[in-house]
């Protein structure tokens, strides 16, 4: 039976979002969120936490052969870059002027722009 210890589906980081790696051997790093693991709790970064993968010679890659990729990190290891200041910045949630909840800079209260 599988638990998983995180009840919501509101990350303070999305696909699309550049974040700054705050801890871990990456840690200082900058990259674009490729994909979220929703049920993992972790985010692909692009560029960081590479990891050598072994490859079996296949018919996309008939060679096979050693790939570099990008593994997971846990969302508790990454703070999003506010766009406006480019600083790494906390997050909340309030409304805007259309009544709409969004995302905005805890730093420069400014929102953030979905992207």
């Amino acid at each position: 039976m599988k638990v998983n210890s995180h009840k919501t589906n509101k990350f303070h980081v999305r696909k699309g979002d550049t974040v700054k790696i705050i801890s871990g051997n990456n840690k200082g790093k900058t990259g674009k969120v490729l994909e979220i693991l929703k049920d993992k709790y972790k985010a692909i970064v692009e560029g960081a936490n590479m990891v050598t993968k072994h490859t079996k010679p296949s018919a996309a890659s008939p060679n096979g052969g050693i790939v570099k990729t990008e593994a997971p990190i846990h969302l508790s290891n990454l703070m999003l870059v506010d766009p406006a200041s480019g600083e790494a910045t906390r997050i909340g949630r309030k409304n805007n002027e259309d009544g709409k909840l969004q995302r905005y800079s805890k730093k420069t209260g400014e929102f953030i722009k979905n992207v």
